[in-house]
């Protein structure tokens, strides 16, 4: 059950990723994205892989210590926990910055690259977005129009 639910984190959010990816401005995907259950399916099966270990896995994150940590981490299940933590941590973040990106009007190809980094490796495609967000909101600034009433 644990290789199967393993398989299954990625593939229940994989359609969510494609369609911020490869359909941006399509109407059905903003729509899509804006709904914060999208994270759900692989925070349902973190907590349907945990429950059953949850004695043992507490004490490792309540108090951490790298070394039962990574024997932990090395068990399928263990693998299994953190890949869903992950993957939901992952499309949380993505999904946050897809909506930013069509807010400040970022050209899909630009979002493109930078979502496929977030998704391979998040913590390269978080700040990389953060620059290119500051970029076009100090660009959209300098062109708006302000009128005076």
């Amino acid at each position: 059950m644990t290789a199967t639910l393993f398989d299954l984190t990625f593939l229940l959010i994989a359609p969510f990723w494609l369609l911020m990816i490869f359909a941006p401005k399509w109407s059905w995907t903003r729509r899509i994205a804006e709904s914060h259950l999208i994270v759900l399916p692989p925070v349902v099966i973190y907590v349907v892989l945990m429950i059953p270990v949850l004695p043992e896995l507490l004490p490792l994150v309540t108090r951490p210590e790298i070394g039962p940590l990574a024997e932990f981490m090395s068990t399928p299940t263990g693998a299994a926990l953190v890949w869903a933590h992950m993957i939901a941590w992952d499309l949380f973040v993505g999904r946050w910055m897809y909506l930013e990106g069509r807010r400040l009007d970022v050209h899909p190809l630009v979002m493109a690259p930078v979502l496929v980094i977030t998704i391979l490796l998040a913590p390269v495609g978080l700040p990389l977005f953060l620059i290119v967000r500051k970029v076009c909101d100090t660009t959209n600034r300098g062109t708006a129009v302000v009128t005076h009433q």
